[in-house]
């Protein structure tokens, strides 16, 4: 049974593709600034997380949905498939580590490109949920924190560093 394709234009609009879109755009700028500093998680880590938490959100929103039509209409439902997004939540945690090091002085690098993970994934999961001005609100105050950082820090957010040609490095 395909549940989804009953959808109206304006559903799809407004419960899929806005939640993407937003968080296509949000978790973009900040994977390129992470792929821009020369981080680990870039740019496409950052987009396949975030848009795999959405995409999970959307499906446990349409999914429960479709539960609460079910129990209007006198049927029984099983609220087990509403724990799809805990396991978003634990399963990012262990992504995140990937990307946390430590070197051989002894210094642990990483921890702000987890961070950023995390945020993106969550930052998923509150758009897909439906959530579109809290998700929205949340990711324009990331961005902007960003961006006030790295001016700060002297390096512009949307230009990465040049690279060295072969022979500057021998």
């Amino acid at each position: 049974m395909i549940l989804d394709f009953n959808m109206s234009i304006q559903e799809i609009l407004i419960k899929i593709l806005l939640p993407l879109s937003l968080t296509f755009l949000i978790s973009s700028f900040v994977g390129l600034e992470r792929q821009n500093v020369g981080k680990a998680a870039g740019l496409s880590a950052h987009l396949l997380v975030a848009m795999g938490a959405t995409g999970i959100a959307i499906m446990q929103r349409l999914m429960f949905e479709y539960q609460i039509t079910l129990q209007g209409g006198g049927l029984s439902i099983d609220p087990e498939g509403q724990r799809v997004i805990a396991q978003v939540i634990t399963g990012i945690g262990f992504v995140g580590a990937g990307v946390i090091i430590k070197d051989q002085t002894n210094v642990v690098k990483g921890i702000t490109t987890a961070a950023t993970l995390w945020f993106v994934a969550m930052n998923g999961l509150i758009l897909g949920s439906g959530y579109i001005l809290v998700g929205s609100i949340l990711g324009v105050f990331i961005m902007g924190f960003i961006a006030i950082r790295d001016i700060h820090r002297g390096f512009n957010p949307f230009r990465g560093k040049p690279f060295k040609k072969k022979k500057e490095i021998e």
